[in-house]
């Protein structure tokens, strides 16, 4: 049974920065993303990364500001949020998958595990 833990949400001004992380057990996934929801809007692809290769993909709306990487010395999955905007206030939840993704990789649908979420609130 995979278990995906996040860590690392919170409460900060716009212009702050948080850093997500979020660790997977249980099998060899080769795929991982982090996905967020809004009360009311439908979940979006935030940033994704093919683990093999290290292929990163972002949403326009976080080019530039988020960085999705691989901590390998704690084996987790990581979201740096810079420049964080009011608009970025959501649910964030962690998503991998056994296999590679590619210009689909903000379908939901691509992934076979999701974690619990953890909120992140900007405040104007």
């Amino acid at each position: 049974q995979v278990q995906l833990v996040e860590s690392g949400g919170g409460s900060v001004q716009a212009g702050g920065s948080l850093r997500l992380s979020c660790a997977a057990s249980g099998y060899t996934y080769r795929s991982m993303a982090w996905f967020r929801q809004a009360p009311g809007k439908e979940r979006e692809g935030v940033a994704a990364i093919n683990i093999g290769v290290g292929y990163t993909y972002y949403a326009d709306s976080v080019k530039g500001r988020f960085t999705i990487s691989q901590n390998n010395a704690r084996n987790t999955l990581d979201l740096q949020m810079n420049s964080l905007k009011p608009d970025d206030t959501a649910m964030y939840y962690c998503a991998c998958g056994r296999r590679d993704i590619g210009w689909y990789w903000n379908r939901p649908g691509k992934y076979d595990s999701w974690g619990q979420g953890t909120q992140v609130t900007v405040s104007s």
